[in-house]
């Protein structure tokens, strides 16, 4: 099914207008695109067995929790490439002191 179909059927919902072949497929015509009247039949069939408002309800609600851990995550990502950002620098400077220590010696 192309997305454009349910796009349409969303649309029509939205509206309150009844999901039937002729209201779908004037709504594809007037996106620009010559409805495939088999995909209109299938995609009305379809959504006649399905509960729209409730699987609405249930999109929007599923997207909120992301955003809110998502700030968490990446301080916590960032807290982390700190950590391993000191401990090369620490790292690195014992190098440097090995290093000097080795110049010392053939000075």
């Amino acid at each position: 099914m192309g997305l454009e179909y349910i796009y349409a059927a969303l649309l029509l919902h939205e509206l309150g207008k009844p999901l039937e072949e002729e209201s779908l497929s004037s709504v594809i015509k007037a996106a620009g695109i010559e409805p495939d009247m088999a995909r209109v039949k299938q995609v009305v069939e379809t959504l006649r067995k399905v509960d729209i408002e409730k699987i609405l309800s249930q999109a929007q609600a599923a997207p909120i929790a992301a955003p809110i851990a998502a700030p968490a995550a990446e301080k916590k990502e960032v807290k982390e490439e700190k950590k391993e950002e000191k401990k090369k620098e620490e790292k690195k400077e014992e190098e440097e002191v090995a290093l000097e220590g080795l110049a010392g010696l053939f000075g």
